[in-house]
């Protein structure tokens, strides 16, 4: 029997699955941390596949990894949050330690991969997801294929610019969606209101988190209301530049920021329908939440593994 295994890294937490060939429920399943007094980030990546390593033959290893990559070549280009790993060779140094085909993919490439495979974008031939977290990444799918430009960089949907003197995002640029409609973005302005005045049973006197936001929300707070609402208007605005770009049949949101539902969908939607170019883009469009959850990362690098065998 052949076997698949996929690994989901992060600045804090990387994981291992591996998966008996047509089954997409793990064998096994291991978490670390991602840094650890017991070595560096690549030993202990390369000793968290040994943990799972099974003893059948093992077909493929589809990799997931954040920040700019390339994955033609392997090669990571700089992992946010994770020292040292600059234009890491990564396919390379695991072909090498394990003698298995490696794939390695963009992490948020591989969500939208994971969810038009195994999640809510199955049956969709052109589908857009975004994740709307600590930051907002993407992935396209067109015509059934995933989306990944010359350099394999392409899909940096957080990234477009919607408001040029808007504020600075994480990246250094002015005005991108990240910078207006992550969760840090949405818990700043709230914060900001706050301290102008404005009523809120979020407190006054300590940072408030997106999470907290969006629990406030639920609560009825009108703050909270308007922080999400403003939000899903810029994600709007983005996702109308997206439809005019890709003419996907189905948006797919994940990310804890969408968690609180129509207080995000409903000004999105709205904001998407002033936007847009022509109501054309809209006929038969679906938006819906992301299916796989915290999965979504392992599931993208399964079905990144299942495509190099």
């Amino acid at each position: 029997m052949d076997y698949f295994l996929a690994v989901d890294i992060g600045g804090t937490q990387m994981r291992a699955a591996c998966y008996a060939e047509n089954n997409q429920i793990p064998s096994t399943i291991q978490r670390i941390y991602t840094q650890g007094s017991d070595g560096t980030p690549l030993d202990r990546l390369n000793h968290l596949l040994e943990s799972i390593w099974p003893e059948g033959h093992v077909a493929g290893v589809g990799v997931a990894a954040p920040g700019p990559l390339d994955p033609y070549q392997g090669i990571v280009i700089e992992a946010p949050n994770i020292a040292g790993w600059v234009n890491l060779p990564l396919k390379c140094h695991l072909q090498d330690r394990f003698k298995v085909p490696i794939a390695l993919g963009n992490d948020a490439n591989l969500a939208a991969l994971g969810e038009w495979k195994y999640g809510a974008g199955r049956g969709y031939h052109h589908l857009v997801y975004i994740t709307v977290s600590t930051g907002i990444g993407g992935g396209v799918i067109t015509d059934d294929r995933l989306l990944l430009g010359e350099r394999g960089l392409a899909a940096e949907l957080g990234h477009v610019t919607i408001l040029p003197d808007g504020p600075i995002c994480s990246c250094g640029q002015p005005g991108h969606v990240e910078a207006l409609a992550s969760g840090p973005a949405l818990a700043k302005w709230a914060q900001g209101e706050i301290q102008k005045g404005a009523a809120s049973i979020l407190p006054a006197d300590q940072k408030i988190t997106a999470k907290d936001v969006g629990e406030a929300a639920l609560k009825g707070d009108a703050l909270a209301i308007a922080a999400l609402s403003r939000a899903g208007y810029y994600l709007g605005l983005a996702l109308a530049n997206y439809c005019q770009i890709f003419n996907p049949s189905v948006f797919i949101i994940g990310g804890g920021v969408s968690k609180p539902g129509p207080y995000l969908f409903d000004p999105l939607k709205a904001s998407l329908r002033e936007h847009v170019m022509s109501p054309d883009y809209l006929k038969n469009l679906t938006i819906t939440q992301a299916a796989l959850g915290d999965e979504v990362g392992l599931m993208g690098a399964l079905a990144l593994a299942h495509s190099i065998v």
